[in-house]
């Protein structure tokens, strides 16, 4: 290696800006994007807000190179969506319209509706916050916001619900690691899954817990709540045409929500 390409090569401890259609854009970008996704999913009558949102992250995610790396997202949703399916399919107030009759359950159309459309909204924020994660590193994040003046409590809060997901999953994969090396069975039949999932809860929420409070005492020893501003190191790119998408994006959803609730968005009631 000449010494010129030493010089240009960075360390190995420095992360690459990443690179593509959608993963190159800034930060703050993609956190606009997503946060007016699941405005728009959640606020947007009918079926016309969350299937608009699925179509843009399927497109997304393509455009990515997700992938298999969505199917945990996708799971993690199914005990909420099952539980909403079964809840207003055979419990809808007020609804006549009867596909059958099982003893003394009755589902309804109306309820079937509504179910299949709250667990397209909850999929599509899960999706949403899953095309975030999977796309941005939460320091990269953390250090854009800082750099544009957000409060230190505002980028933390964000910064820790960003690292959540991910880290759940690696511990409940410790822990569960840690309990079959102790002789639990959590494989095989359903009911022995089930009962190997209860060993996992505690351990799981006290360790997160924990570090909470250990992430609290680190950020005070550096003083995170020192007045100042700190000096960031990185700048991550950024352009009139960022700060266009980012206004169109926010403007195209205020829109979208006062078209909704003026029931001017029938296209798919």
């Amino acid at each position: 290696m000449q010494p010129s390409d030493a010089r240009r090569t960075p360390p190995d401890f420095v992360q690459p800006i990443p690179t593509g259609p959608y993963r190159g854009l800034n930060p703050t970008t993609k956190l606009v994007i997503a946060v007016a996704e699941a405005l728009v999913a959640f606020t947007v009558r009918g079926w016309t807000g969350p299937l608009a949102v699925l179509l843009v992250l399927a497109t997304t995610a393509v455009a990515a190179r997700l992938g298999r790396r969505l199917v945990p997202f996708v799971i993690a949703t199914v005990p909420l969506t099952a539980s909403i399916l079964l809840v207003n399919t055979f419990l809808f107030p007020g609804a006549t319209d009867v596909i059958l009759r099982i003893g003394p359950f009755t589902p309804t159309w109306s309820g079937l509706e509504a179910a299949l459309q709250a667990t397209l909204r909850v999929m599509a924020f899960a999706m949403s916050v899953a095309v975030l994660v999977l796309t941005t590193r939460p320091d990269e994040l953390v250090a854009d916001l800082e750099r544009r003046g957000a409060p230190r409590g505002v980028t933390f809060v964000i910064g820790a619900t960003v690292r959540t997901i991910p880290r759940v999953v690696q511990r409940a994969g410790e822990i569960t690691d840690a309990q079959r090396a102790r002789g639990l069975d959590t494989q095989g039949r359903l009911w022995r899954r089930v009962r190997g999932v209860l060993p996992l809860a505690a351990p799981l929420i006290f360790g997160s817990l924990n570090e909470v409070e250990e992430l609290t005492m680190a950020l005070e020893a550096r003083a995170f709540s020192a007045a100042g501003r700190r000096t960031t190191l990185r700048v991550f790119p950024d352009g009139t045409g960022q700060r266009q998408l980012r206004w169109a994006a926010a403007l195209l959803t205020a829109a979208l929500i006062v078209l909704s609730i003026a029931g001017r968005l029938a296209f798919l009631p």
